[in-house]
Order: structure tokens, then sequence, then C-alpha cells
């Protein structure tokens, strides 16, 4: 018990100190924040004000429906960040010194992903200014919306590890960023975050009913909008804990494989 008590330490110990030069990265070069904003600030004005008032959503406001999806695009996106910045470490040798430093192979990876994860934070809360701006409002209590916040948090990143992954394998930073756009952008489209799923083909309709970005948008809806988020919550939280089960060893393994 105690050597576990030992590994443990070392493991949180290795982790944050990871996630600190990369949080001093974020702050030498503000540029990465603030081009992280951009995207999702062009998409809600996009979908705000060109393609808003041609979309019909029952029961609420179009930017009440479309505030949620916008935070779980970006926390999705972000992690694409994760499979670049690995990518690019790789390539720079930072990884080959982080290997033969007495620390945790699972750490350098785990202090990667909560760095971006803080960073989500940022972004998200930017997210949330910019939609009250344009007309969105929380309309459930305190304590659901930081939930909300929460489950976007964990979403992002769970699919951290899966970009990690991807990171690890392509070795390149170029190749890493158009290898997470190609896995996240049908994932974020295919999805109830910018249409209605009724709308949609029924093959297509499916997939999106059953992807686990719908089921994050629509715990974040219900959180932070309508109230009723119990149908989705737990389906969220299987495909989120699922993701982890799989891609965090998945990434570890492959990092100590690296040569």
């Amino acid at each position: 018990m105690k050597h576990l008590v030992t590994l443990l330490r070392a493991f949180f110990s290795d982790t944050w100190q990871i996630a600190k030069r990369n949080l001093i990265r974020y702050r030498r070069s503000p540029r990465l924040l603030f081009f992280s904003t951009v995207q999702p600030i062009m998409f809600v004005l996009l979908f705000a004000y060109v393609f808003g008032g041609a979309i019909n959503v029952p029961g609420m406001s179009y930017i009440d429906y479309l505030i949620p999806a916008i935070i779980v695009q970006t926390v999705l996106f972000g992690a694409g960040n994760t499979a670049i910045g690995i990518a690019e470490d790789l390539k720079k040798g930072v990884i080959d010194r982080f290997r033969s430093l007495p620390m945790s192979n699972a750490a350098v990876l785990a202090g990667r992903t909560f760095a971006d994860s803080l960073r989500n934070v940022f972004v998200m809360a930017i997210m949330i200014g910019v939609g009250y701006a344009v007309g969105f409002r929380i309309q459930t209590s305190v304590g659901e919306a930081l939930l909300a916040v929460v489950f976007a948090l964990l979403f992002g990143f769970a699919v951290m590890w899966v970009m990690a992954l991807i990171g690890l394998a392509v070795k390149e930073s170029e190749t890493a960023q158009m290898a997470s756009f190609v896995f996240m952008f049908p994932l974020t489209f295919a999805s109830s975050a910018f249409v209605p799923i009724e709308t949609m083909p029924s093959a297509l309709k499916w997939f999106a009913e059953h992807s686990p970005v719908t089921y994050e948008i629509d715990v974040l809806r219900g959180l932070f909008v309508t109230g009723n988020y119990m149908d989705s919550i737990w389906w969220a939280l299987v495909w989120i804990v699922g993701i982890l089960i799989v891609f965090f060893p998945l990434s570890v393994r492959m990092f100590r494989k690296l040569s």
C-alpha cells in the first residue's frame, strides 16, 4: 500500500511538472490562446447571423441551441492541439529527453492533456461570454451550469487521449493536424450540433443519434437551457469512460514503444 501511494505521488508530481512546462509555453506564446478562440467565435457569428434565420429549432431560440454545441466543438477541436503538440515534441526530440528522465511514461502524456484541459477552461469562459453578447442565456441553476462545464472538460480530456495516440502514431505536426481534422470534422457535423437530427437522412440520423458528440451536446443543452438531461447524461458518461479505458493504455503503450 505504501509503495502504491509513493508511485501515485510520483505520478502526480511528474504530471504537474509536465503540465507546468506546457502552461509556461502558453504564457510565453499568448497567440496560441488567442487563435484558440478565433475559430469558435467565427462559428458562433456564422451560424447565428448567416444560417440561424433559416434553421428552426422547436422549443428554444437558435442561439440557445447553438452555444452548447459550439462549446463541445471547441473542446473537440482543441483536443487536436494535443496531437499537434505531442508530434511537435517528438520531432524536436523533447519526448526523447523526457523518456531519459526517471519519470512515469504516462505522466508525460497526462501532463500534456491536463495543461490542454486548463486551456479549455479559458476558451470556454470566452465562448460563454461571446454567447451572452449575442443573446445566449443560461436558464438553469448555477450548479447545473457548472456541471455542464465539468462535462465539457471531461469530454475534451477523454478525446485528448485519442489525439495523443494520433500524435504519437504520425510523429509529424502537419500530419497530426490533418489526421485530427479528418477525425473531428465529421463527428462534429454528423451530430445534433447545428441542426436537429430529425432533419437528417435515415442512415446519417442513426449515426448522429448514437454519436458521443450528440450525447455530450444534448447534456450541455439540458444543463444550460432546458433542464432536460437525464436521458443523455448516462450515455455521455459511458462514452467518456469508454474512450479513456481504451485510449489511455493504448497511448501509454505506444509512448513506451517509441524508438
